[in-house]
């Protein structure tokens, strides 16, 4: 027969909130978000990351394991804004009955002119500011499915809030430092509008808002021209692009290599942007070392 002391101690821990705390499976879209998610969430999440590390989510093909992984989640996160254009049909093909949570709902969204059509600029977390929106989004979502745990999600989620408040309010004063006329650089596509509306920075790309759009021999010559008559010094290459033709723009324009930007996938966990926070971060740094 057991101790009384042990009978006990077996109850404790079976009533103790580590034994009691539910655990919610989620589903996010891509690293980026599945990042947010893992920090407001901690350990009352599970994540399942559809575009993995140096994914492009443009051009992602889901595979059965991917259809399988919405159909035993709790909750599904998607950045939205056009974004992740293979997720409805995913979401249909594996019979999800729960909730598609758009993170980027209450952004005021970027819209331009593409190929003679308005299109929506999905690129709203590489603003910090935005990225705080996305993470308030995600704790609300997790504190529907898990009201239980509300107070764990208020506490992480409200922290990782300031934190990016923060992160917004340090570019801000970084970018400040430096001459609007060097804010000017080159990269691989037309990932960074919010950035550049948030922080002051013009950006010029060959390709636009989506990676699997295709520059024409006359914008590419255009925009070798745009950047030598505005005296651009420095390109910079995406990790999950291939980089030969923002290279070409460079060799033809005389651009020099300023590092590796992370505009819509985090590295592998032996790169520099394992997270959002330090995504945002690394091409804050990297941009400003080239422009002073």
């Amino acid at each position: 027969m057991k101790s009384l002391s042990a009978s006990l101690a077996i109850v404790m821990i079976a009533a103790s909130p580590a034994a009691l705390a539910n655990t919610v499976t989620t589903v996010a879209s891509f690293s980026v978000l599945g990042d947010i998610v893992k920090q407001v969430g901690g350990d009352h999440v599970t994540v399942t990351i559809l575009v993995g590390p140096d994914g492009d989510p443009h051009s992602f093909e889901p595979s059965p394991k991917d259809s399988k992984a919405i159909a035993g989640a709790d909750v599904v996160f998607v950045s939205g804004l056009g974004l992740e254009g293979w997720l409805d049909r995913l979401v249909t093909a594996s019979g999800y009955k729960g909730k598609v949570i758009v993170a980027s709902d209450g952004i005021d969204s970027r819209k331009m002119e593409e190929d003679g059509k308005t299109v929506t600029d999905p690129h709203a977390w590489n603003s910090a500011k935005n990225g705080a929106i996305y993470a308030r989004n995600v704790m609300n979502a997790l504190i529907a499915a898990d009201p239980q745990d509300a107070p764990y999600f208020r506490q992480r989620g409200g922290a990782y809030i300031q934190q990016l408040e923060k992160l917004d309010s340090w570019a801000k004063q970084a970018f400040s430092q430096v001459s609007p006329a060097t804010r000017k650089v080159l990269t691989s596509h037309d990932a960074f509008g919010y950035f550049g509306a948030e922080y002051g920075v013009e950006f010029l790309a060959p390709v636009g808002f989506s990676t699997e759009s295709e520059a024409s021999a006359s914008q590419v010559a255009a925009l070798i021209t745009q950047i030598k008559q505005q005296g651009i010094k420095t390109y910079f290459i995406e990790n999950q692009t291939d980089p030969r033709l923002v290279k070409q723009i460079a060799a033809a324009s005389g651009a020099q290599p300023g590092g590796e930007l992370y505009p819509e996938a985090l590295s592998k966990q032996d790169g520099p942007a394992t997270t959002y926070a330090a995504a945002f971060k690394h091409n804050v740094d990297t941009l400003i070392a080239t422009m002073k």
